[in-house]
């Protein structure tokens, strides 16, 4: 997988501005990415990152990017916690709710519609595309908007000009090292 492909896809995540981004990699050959993944955990970890392949079959990966600190932060939501237990999840830490969606998603070929929670979306925003993903939509960007749609608006714009930004560093020849923003609790500056 490139540094394009994940620079292209995870900006907003490597900026610290964003819980969470997947992707997908196309697989030739019986390849896989576990070589790839460990690799990136070991040049990532320090700085608050973790890579993960959600699925794998025989014509592709989805890869999971995101900062558990972040992501625990959002799963203690009550509103969060309350979806993810609705919908059978046993909220012991984000890593159990992590491996419980590995699960759901190797059992179906879609999307669990909670998936959001795990990418830093609003839970209210979640919510209102589990109850009807067609009704009461303020907006589309990311994901669909449901409640705030000006902060919700805010942050497309930010996530935007973070990808344009982080893609042009890259063509200049910065890395996904270094693009990648320390944002570890015990981070010193």
């Amino acid at each position: 997988m490139s540094d394009e492909l994940i620079i292209r896809h995870c900006a907003p995540t490597f900026a610290g501005i964003k819980t969470a981004n997947m992707f997908t990699v196309d697989l030739e050959n019986g390849k896989t990415v576990n070589d790839e993944v460990r690799a990136l955990n070991v040049m990532l970890r320090g700085k608050g990152l973790r890579v993960i392949p959600l699925k794998e079959t025989d014509s592709y990966a989805l890869i999971y990017i995101y900062r558990p600190d972040y992501l625990r932060k959002d799963l203690e939501d009550p509103k969060a916690k309350g979806i993810l237990c609705e919908k059978g999840y046993d909220c012991i830490n984000p890593e159990y709710c992590i491996a419980q969606l590995i699960e759901r998603l190797k059992k179906n070929d879609g999307f669990p519609h909670e998936v959001g929670l795990f990418l830093g979306y609003p839970p209210g925003d979640v919510e209102g595309f589990i109850k009807d993903p067609s009704s009461g939509v303020k907006c589309c960007g990311c994901w669909k908007v449901y409640s705030d749609k000006d902060a919700a608006i805010r942050k497309f714009k930010r996530f935007d000009k973070c990808t344009k930004i982080y893609c042009d560093m890259n063509k200049k020849g910065k890395t996904l090292s270094q693009l990648a923003v320390n944002k570890l609790k015990n981070a010193t500056a």
